[in-house]
């Protein structure tokens, strides 16, 4: 990634208690010049930086994404694998991106909220299903890449 001059009040949300690509999005940050709030249910160490501010929430089921979705618009960039966070955080205009580089869009949040759904029932149904696919170097690639597509997307409509 070039460093370029990130719009002020653009910021990277983190759902952070499962994240695997936390140090990337710190990494970024810094280059960019960007806010990082990391929202966890528990505690968790965040590097020291001007850029990064740790939120510790409450104990309740939904408590971090609740805090993220009161907060994220147009103005933030949020980092989730949880695909009901995303869909409310892509209805109040963020971009949102999953760790392993995956865009959630109004185009493509409907389709995974239904497979979502889909194989929740299955599993209640007792269908033995498989969970998701072990994190890759691959994904951190991927990732990278698609929040490297997304500031500059963000920057041009910006600017």
């Amino acid at each position: 990634m070039t460093q370029t001059a990130a719009p002020i009040s653009l910021r990277i949300l983190v759902d952070a208690d499962a994240c695997p690509v936390k140090d990337e999005v710190y990494r970024v940050a810094e280059r960019f010049n960007l806010a990082v709030v990391v929202v966890a249910n528990s505690p968790l160490r965040v590097p020291q930086s001007p850029f990064i501010q740790r939120i510790l929430v409450g104990d309740g089921l939904d408590a971090a994404d609740d805090w993220i979705a009161e907060r994220a618009g147009p103005d933030s960039i949020v980092i989730t694998a949880d695909i009901p966070l995303a869909a409310r955080c892509v209805a109040s205009g963020a971009a949102v991106i999953a760790p392993n580089g995956r865009p959630f869009t109004t185009d493509s949040i409907g389709m995974a909220l239904a497979m979502r759904d889909l194989m929740t029932d299955l599993r209640s149904a007792g269908e033995a299903t498989a969970g998701p696919p072990p994190f890759t170097p691959r994904d951190r690639s991927a990732f990278l890449s698609e929040l490297d597509r997304t500031l500059r997307r963000l920057h041009r409509t910006r600017a």
